[in-house]
């Protein structure tokens, strides 16, 4: 747990009010800074504002790298004009950087739902299995959602995609205890070695789990094949693999594609 200072960006754009436009947080003790900037500004200007906002983001950006957070915001209050201003540093706590950043982010600044552009829908597991299938619809995923979380800019996005909370600590490190995570439908190719969301219908107390796949295969003829063995396995080495017993009814819902926090 490190102490860190985070500040928010305001910018007033022609005829509209001030309005949280960014995130800039820095941890005290690495020195490491960075920023997120909203992404719907083509929502809120004009041509000409949308190119001054986007060449403004990168110029603090570079000042940031520059100068350094404390520096920078020495010089952002005596040179930034009406237009974009910066709020008062506040103390925070940082246990992981970009998970902070994250939590500041969707705290302070109110970004317009861009529903798989820059949104996916967040969904109880259950629904999420209730809308598994080959026809599966995403306008029935969008009537589901609890609410639609921003994910972050370098991940491509689709209808195909949802996200949805993981409980429990077996799959520790990669997926903490209580994590929102990003799914997709039907996942292509091969299963083998791929984390997956499984429906267990044996199983009410644990009916759905994620598990990295793996599979022995026994070959019929040149084209066919059946699984000989299909073992679900954890990543915490305190929790024992589960082998699918002949008949046990499971389906795959979908692949794993990271975690968000």
């Amino acid at each position: 747990m490190h102490r860190g200072r985070f500040a928010i960006f305001e910018v007033a754009l022609p005829g509209r009010r001030s309005e949280p436009a960014g995130v800039l947080l820095w941890d005290e003790t690495s020195g490491s800074a960075g920023t997120r900037f909203r992404r719907d500004f083509h929502l809120i200007s004009d041509e000409e504002d949308l190119e001054i906002m986007i060449a403004l983001e990168r110029d603090l950006d570079d000042k940031i790298r520059e100068m350094g957070p404390k520096d920078f915001l020495d010089w952002a209050g005596d040179t930034l004009s009406n237009t974009v201003r910066v709020t008062d540093a506040e103390t925070v706590t940082i246990d992981s950087f970009e998970k902070t950043l994250t939590r500041l982010y969707r705290k302070h600044i109110p970004a317009a739902v861009q529903r798989y552009e820059t949104h996916l829908p967040r969904i109880r597991l259950a629904a999420a299995a209730g809308s598994w299938g080959e026809n599966m619809d995403p306008e029935r995923i969008a009537d589901d959602a609890e609410e639609w979380v921003e994910v972050p800019e370098d991940l491509r996005i689709d209808d195909q995609m949802f996200v949805a909370q993981v409980t429990g600590r077996s799959m520790e490190p990669k997926i903490p205890d209580g994590s929102l995570c990003v799914f997709r439908y039907h996942p292509a190719g091969s299963r083998r070695g791929r984390l997956l969301l499984i429906e267990n219908f044996s199983d009410s107390s644990q009916r759905y789990t994620v598990k990295r796949y793996r599979s022995e295969k026994e070959f019929l003829d040149d084209e066919s094949f059946r699984h000989r063995r299909i073992v679900l396995e954890p990543l915490n080495p305190e929790f024992e693999p589960w082998e699918l017993a002949e008949g046990e009814d499971c389906r795959v819902i979908g692949e794993f594609i990271r975690v968000l926090d």
